[in-house]
């Protein structure tokens, strides 16, 4: 059975910082590259960022050079670091393994919201 439980979100002010993480079950961890996707209101689902079995990292352009990803493979855990926020990082995020369609098995996510 699949579980990812996304945690770490909250309200923080543009130019802060906030800490994400993943509990992903080890069925799938090992074996998978890991993304964090981030979905806004109104909005599709994004892909931010991926972390590769091997510890390579993607990002997309919005969020390059703010945040990061990485994975505790002793913990089966995905974390993404965020900093410098920006309003428009306000979405609910979630992880998950690449190529999993919105009718798959997705977590509850975690709601980042950036205000001032």
């Amino acid at each position: 059975q699949v579980q990812l439980v996304e945690s770490g979100g909250g309200l923080e002010h543009p130019g802060g910082s906030l800490r994400l993480s993943c509990a992903v079950s080890e069925s799938i961890f090992s074996i998978f590259d890991m993304g964090w996707y981030r979905q806004a209101p109104g909005k599709q689902r994004e892909l931010v960022a991926v972390v590769h079995t091997g510890g390579s990292t993607n990002y997309a352009a919005s969020v390059t050079g703010r945040f990061t990803i990485s994975r505790d493979n002793a913990k089966n855990t995905v974390l993404l670091q965020m900093n410098s926020l920006k309003s428009e990082d306000t979405a609910v995020y979630y992880c998950n393994k690449l190529g999993v369609p919105d009718s798959g098995y997705w977590g509850q996510g975690t709601q980042v919201t950036v205000s001032s």
